[in-house]
């Protein structure tokens, strides 16, 4: 099967959609099928083989967070040409209704298409004010897939129709195995709790309010001061200055700001922490840094918002908070690190939990409304609208 994937944010900067689209482009080429994706992306950006450009993003705020869109005569004209000459058995559109490339195949491509769903919101305004536009091109999706209950909502509340029902997923053995990075212990190094040490861990965008970094220093304000020996392992894009700056002068030392990290250094992170915290505040439908924490076994610790309560199965494969409270977190952070056989039992519980959002699995399910969609023989043609 020829597919073409449309990723709506850019290519080189982290994300879950991001990390989405390239885990399934493999898993589908290790299949054995042909795959092509366009992403927003400078001409000169280091991409993958299977990868187009699109043309620079733009920096939009969207759903509580700054997204790097592509919209304009230029990217329109590159997605036209793209599926002009990719001859697609089905298009796939990921956040259809974001103002980026998605939007633009739908308006222009004629045939197949499935979009996915990943955004989880209560009000957009956008959305709302945008809805009689966005249905001449959502009309056009033949096959509708939403990565968990809370974007299905957003998907029924906002724009009418449904969908079914398949969850991110995630390359749980290259997560499962690893060793920490250098000068971090890891789980299977010496118990830190004994020295009131440990260490927490966090990986996501560090100047995104709604990733939730402020409730986790202001929770290690606390933490630090009752164990000297406690560090926190920061990772991911953000100044570390900015950072420096929220926490006390006394505690500085003890926070590690490893920056933007390799996929490998990544995993070795996980490795490295005796807690991984996702203290976010809301905005998330699935929870992309749980399922590849929860493959590497490390134990966690996530704020209670609906999506990874789910992820979490209610507090069996990870410890929950109240989202927002940072003396909850302490509190909770502080009884894992002194209970070794309670964080054992998360990690086992996670590495059960995750097996079903294993790519091997959610792939042959995308592969499904693939062919559902596709049953007619028809092929995606661009239509000549779209500018």
């Amino acid at each position: 099967m020829r597919v073409g994937i449309v990723c709506p944010y850019t290519w080189n900067v982290p994300g879950g959609v991001q990390q989405h689209i390239r885990d399934l482009a493999e898993a589908l080429l290790g299949f054995g099928h042909h795959v092509s994706v366009i992403t927003p992306a400078d001409d000169d950006a280091p991409l993958p083989d299977y990868v187009v450009p699109a043309g620079r993003a733009v920096p939009v705020p969207y759903n509580g967070s700054v997204a790097r869109l592509a919209f304009g005569f230029l990217s329109a004209s590159r997605v036209r040409r793209w599926i002009n000459e990719g001859d697609f058995d089905v298009l796939h559109v990921h956040e259809p209704a974001a103002p980026s490339l998605g939007l633009l195949a739908c308006w222009t491509a004629d045939g197949p298409i499935v979009g996915t769903f990943h955004a989880s919101y209560e009000k957009s305004r956008m959305v709302s004010v945008t809805a009689p536009i966005l249905q001449s091109a959502l009309e056009k999706i033949t096959g509708r897939i939403a990565v968990s209950e809370a974007a299905r909502k957003t998907l029924v509340e906002h724009l009418g129709g449904d969908a079914v029902l398949i969850p991110n997923g995630v390359a749980t053995e290259k997560y499962a195995m690893a060793d920490p990075l250098p000068g971090w212990p890891g789980r299977n190094g010496v118990d830190q709790t004994v020295e009131g040490g440990g260490t927490l861990g966090f990986l996501g965008r560090m100047d995104e309010p709604r990733k939730g970094l402020p409730v986790l220093l202001r929770a290690f304000e606390t933490l630090g001061r009752e164990r000297p020996g406690l560090r926190l392992l920061l990772a991911g894009p953000g100044d570390a200055d900015d950072v420096a700056a929220k926490v006390s002068p006394e505690l500085r030392d003890r926070v590690v700001v490893l920056g933007m990290v390799s996929e490998e250094d990544k995993v070795r992170a996980y490795h490295s922490v005796d807690v991984f915290v996702a203290p976010n505040l809301g905005g998330e439908s699935f929870g992309i840094v749980l399922a590849e924490a929860m493959s590497a076994g490390a134990p966690i610790l996530a704020s209670d918002i609906e999506a990874f309560d789910r992820v979490l199965r209610g507090g069996r494969a990870g410890a929950l908070f109240p989202v927002g409270d940072h003396e909850a977190l302490a509190a909770a952070a502080g009884e894992l690190l002194d209970d070794p056989a309670r964080r054992k039992q998360l990690s086992a519980e996670a590495r059960a939990a995750v097996r079903v959002y294993d790519w091997s699995a959610v792939a042959r399910d995308v592969l499904r409304v693939y062919e559902t969609v596709a049953l007619d023989g028809l092929t995606v043609t661009a239509s000549g609208r779209g500018g």
